[in-house]
């Protein structure tokens, strides 16, 4: 199956993801609000709500969290973020906690959107839950942590109305460096690909304690460090880039090979601390994509290098993006933040090439709703998690994995509790 087919077949009528030019303006009507609501009040989903408040025409009016600590730090935030844009604080009818928490939501009718934010294990049940109200959804990545979740996404991406949009938060592609650079790419700056060397080295995430935990509870709150409930750095974490290479050689591995494994981490859970995959892509194309998250040392690298018949390109998260050929291009604001390293941020607020990704993916996203057309994006998403996971099983099989062999595996995680004991 090549990738027009899988997208085409999997989940019937699909818009891709959109490319933000650098310099697109958003005229946001000032009498159509968006109500939002935020489904996992953690760091990440805090930051992500936060920057669609300051952004765009969202209103969070609606939180739900697992946990209740979690949920009053949420709200005392965002009461504080309304209050310093002049809008009300969220009614206490519209907080909801325990495992039925994204179910209440959903059936709410004071919230248009949902942005899911939670553990990655549940991002497809809490994305069938709120496509199936008629919401619209902001879901993070990845979609799906195995391939039974995967198919059940590409169910649910069928069922997503005409009128909804759901998108995924793949915010790199609209950082506006990377997407110039994309545009200069795709319109043959390099010639003929051969060959792209990807990385991703992230320190080493730190140990959430909570006093009192039992042993489910301290899976969930260090989720970051369990397999089945993140996927592992490959699909949790390492999918940006991935999800790059996808975009920008405009299809998905056709097979890998891999190795890794848990050779300095000794804290609990299961997740690997290094990866090395190779992928082949269509067209002989080769990637070399490299991972580490270990150490209490901030390095932090990430991003790609393209190498083509007629240029090389170079798209970092820091540091010059740029193209060397005969015509050579630059992104030129890029260029003063060579000599700076670059700084890992748990929440991803990164700075430098990457300082508006998350404005800019949430801007297209509110004005597909506000002026439309609509995006379904489920298919797409789950197009880079099947990627990722193919390096993961590779890895962990130790022995090459085709893409077929990937699907037709049909993997499945258990999550291997009961929720209902934070009712």
């Amino acid at each position: 199956m090549n990738r027009r087919e899988f997208l085409q077949n999997t989940a019937g009528v699909v818009s891709g993801f959109i490319l933000l030019k650098p310099g697109t303006a958003f005229g946001f009507q000032a009498n159509s609000a968006v109500r939002m609501a935020l489904l996992g009040c953690g760091s990440r989903g805090t930051h992500v709500a936060t920057s669609f408040s300051k952004n765009t025409a969202a209103q969070v009016v609606a939180l739900a969290d697992l946990f209740p600590n979690q949920l009053a730090a949420g709200h005392a935030h965002f009461d504080q973020i309304n209050a310093s844009l002049g809008r009300t604080a969220i009614d206490s009818k519209l907080l909801f906690h325990g495992p039925h928490a994204f179910e209440q939501l959903a059936a709410s009718s004071d919230v248009d959107m949902i942005q899911i934010s939670t553990p990655p294990f549940f991002h497809v049940q809490h994305l069938e839950a709120a496509v199936a109200a008629g919401k619209h959804v902001y879901c993070e990545k990845p979609v799906g942590i195995d391939v039974h979740q995967t198919r059940q996404a590409l169910e649910i991406a069928k069922r997503v109305k005409p009128t909804q949009s759901v998108d995924v938060g793949f915010q790199c592609r609209n950082a506006p460096p990377i997407a110039a650079i994309a545009e200069k790419i795709k319109g043959g700056a390099l010639g003929k690909v051969a060959s792209v060397s990807a990385y991703y080295y992230a320190p080493a995430s730190k140990e959430k304690v909570f006093p009192g935990a039992g042993p489910d509870e301290y899976r969930l709150r260090n989720w970051l460090w369990d397999r089945a409930l993140s996927g592992d750095i490959l699909v949790e974490q390492n999918i940006h880039i991935i999800d790059l290479c996808n975009w920008l050689i405009g299809s998905h591995p056709l097979k890998a090979t891999a190795s890794g494994g848990r050779n300095v981490l000794t804290h609990a859970g299961d997740c690997w601390d290094n990866y090395q995959v190779d992928y082949t892509y269509p067209n002989d194309v080769h990637v070399s994509f490299t991972s580490t998250q270990f150490g209490s040392y901030n390095l932090f690298e990430a991003g790609l290098r393209m190498f083509g018949s007629d240029g090389a390109a170079t798209v970092p998260y820091s540091g010059p993006v740029r193209i060397v050929s005969s015509q050579p291009w630059a992104w030129q604001d890029s260029a003063s933040a060579a000599a700076t390293p670059a700084k890992f941020s748990a929440s991803g607020n990164f700075e430098d090439n990457l300082a508006f990704a998350d404005r800019d993916k949430e801007r297209t996203f509110i004005d597909s709703i506000v002026s439309g057309p609509t995006h379904n994006q489920i298919a797409a998403g789950v197009e880079t998690a099947l990627s990722c996971m193919l390096g993961r099983m590779a890895g962990y099989r130790q022995h090459p994995v085709s893409w077929s062999d990937l699907l037709a595996h049909g993997e499945t995680y258990k999550l291997g509790m009961s929720l209902e004991q934070f009712a």
